[in-house]
């Protein structure tokens, strides 16, 4: 079997795992499912992955290396001024959650409960952590400078996933409760997202 092959199928299973997990959890994700939506045999999933553990993990550090690129925003582009990078890190995170209305539930359901998953999850965003107090400092410095309304990283980073999260939330359930209106929903994102930026840039613009 080729390598473009294994790795064609691998991708299909890893596809299709996701959807499971994100759907059902881990106690109600079954492997026959997986393997019937991936299009493989049962022992062909289990030849790749061998355990619904170690899969399930791989769907975890999926995710988790999505959401780094969403911090880099926040911290890897010194040359753009603070509030621009404040910007537009609410703006990708806003589309990643979008993207993934799922995974909040999952988390919190899947992840943190358990001491295992939650230390996988640590590791995969450990190296963004020291960054968030040189933010801070710049934050302080942007301050002192009349730039910037003085205000704390890690709480407007709160108040950033609450706003995000919220919203993806409350899309979800006027689709359950209206039906599912492609257009509706894009209309919808659009204001929520403009609203949300707009919250957040009150907070720091110095008036």
């Amino acid at each position: 079997m080729s390598e473009q092959v294994v790795q064609s199928k691998e991708q299909q299973i890893l596809e299709a795992a996701e959807r499971e997990f994100m759907t059902k959890g881990y106690d109600g994700a079954r492997t026959t499912s997986i393997a019937k939506a991936a299009g493989v045999t049962h022992a062909m999933l289990h030849y790749y992955f061998r355990t619904k553990e170690l899969l399930f993990e791989r769907i975890i550090e999926k995710k988790m290396s999505e959401i780094t690129p969403v911090l880099t925003y926040l911290f890897g582009n010194a040359d753009l001024p603070l509030t621009e990078r404040i910007k537009e890190a609410v703006s990708v995170h806003f589309d990643f959650i979008a993207a993934n209305p799922e995974l909040p539930k999952f988390l919190m359901n899947e992840v943190l409960p358990h001491k295992e998953r939650c230390d996988m999850f640590k590791s995969k965003i450990e190296s963004f952590v020291y960054l968030f107090s040189q933010l801070q400092n710049e934050v302080d410095v942007a301050a002192q400078r009349g730039e910037v309304e003085q205000f704390d990283v890690l709480s407007l980073f709160q108040t950033i996933l609450s706003l995000n999260i919220c919203s993806s939330m409350m899309t979800q359930f006027a689709e359950n409760m209206m039906g599912d209106d492609i257009m509706e929903t894009k209309a919808f994102l659009a204001v929520r997202k403009a609203e949300n930026i707009e919250i957040i840039m009150r907070r720091i613009r110095k008036i």
